[in-house]
């Protein structure tokens, strides 16, 4: 098996949840997926190895989403939130599709790097470490931003209730 096809069986299922979590577009997810494989099949021969081969790969996909972002005008509708149960943490209302969707226009909302560190953490299900490593702080500034953007996603739906 060559390098590179290790590297797509190893990874590729990561990079899609990741690239589903941020654009909430399964067709979407899946062409940026194949982008980001055909890009890094490319790159290859110049990743130095700096980092983990996932933050590599995860970046590339960041950026993939960021360009097509940049080219298409989001139209997203707005449909009716539903009340969401404060007792329950942030990650026990993902699995619930309704608050999922609040959660997501909240998130959608949240400042740079709250939104991408908490979708990285809860749907790109990075390690601290590799988040932190993706925008090249530390571990502990991984944790710290997660956390803080947790507490921000909780109050505004406390604050729907």
């Amino acid at each position: 098996m060559t390098e590179f096809a290790h590297i797509y069986e190893t990874y590729f299922r990561d990079v899609e949840l990741y690239l589903r979590a941020i654009c909430r577009d399964e067709a979407l997810a899946e062409e940026l997926t194949e982008q980001v494989f055909f890009q890094a099949l490319k790159a290859l021969p110049t990743f130095r190895g700096d980092c983990d081969i996932r933050t590599w790969l995860c970046a590339m996909a960041r950026n993939a989403f960021l360009s097509h972002q940049r080219k298409e005008k989001p139209t997203e509708s707005i449909d009716e939130i539903q009340i969401p149960d404060p007792r329950k943490s942030v990650e026990e209302r993902i699995t619930d599709q309704e608050q999922a969707m609040a959660i997501h226009r909240i998130l959608h909302d949240l400042p740079e790097p709250y939104k991408e560190v908490f979708s990285l953490r809860i749907f790109g299900q990075l390690s601290f470490g590799d988040i932190g490593s993706l925008f090249g702080r530390t571990a502990n500034w991984a944790c710290v931003t997660y956390h803080r953007a947790r507490q921000k996603i909780q109050s505004e739906m406390e604050e729907l209730q």
